[in-house]
């Protein structure tokens, strides 16, 4: 019974740490790659390397979904970057909720700019040989 007992508390210390890490991975690659690359004129390298190649925005549009590719996001952002440099107002991203199973995770994230809410962000990421990837993204602009 005792040895019982103790393979469950270390069963239950293991899967707790693992997704403690797990939650901590996907939170960075947020910061990185979406609230600071994108948000806050990161580096397009740590974008590239936090968003899956496949990944696309869905918007709703007029009651359509209209998908907006990470190249082509990409693309604006290094257009508008060049045309106007950045200004240098700070969006800070809140993480509400953050749910990791195996290797699929979402994100609940609260973007403000200047303590205004401005948008609400879904995220969903798989985890990748090369680590966690931001795989989709859907949102509520405030």
């Amino acid at each position: 019974m005792k040895n019982l007992i103790l393979l469950a508390f270390v069963f239950l210390f293991v899967t707790t740490g693992y997704a403690q890490n797990n939650e901590e991975a996907v939170k960075n690659v947020v910061k990185s790659a979406y609230v600071e690359g994108i948000h806050n004129n990161g580096s397009i390298a740590d974008i590239r390397a936090g968003f899956h190649p496949s990944f696309s925005m869905l918007r709703l549009m007029e009651n359509e979904i209209e998908p907006l590719p990470i190249a082509d996001w990409i693309s604006s952002i290094e257009k508008r970057r060049s045309e106007n440099p950045p200004q240098g107002e700070r969006i800070d991203g809140k993480f509400v909720d953050i749910d990791v199973t195996g290797n699929a995770a979402t994100v609940k994230l609260e973007l403000y700019r200047q303590d205004k809410l401005i948008f609400t962000d879904y995220l969903s990421l798989y985890l990748f040989e090369e680590g966690w990837q931001i795989v989709s993204k859907t949102y509520f602009r405030h």
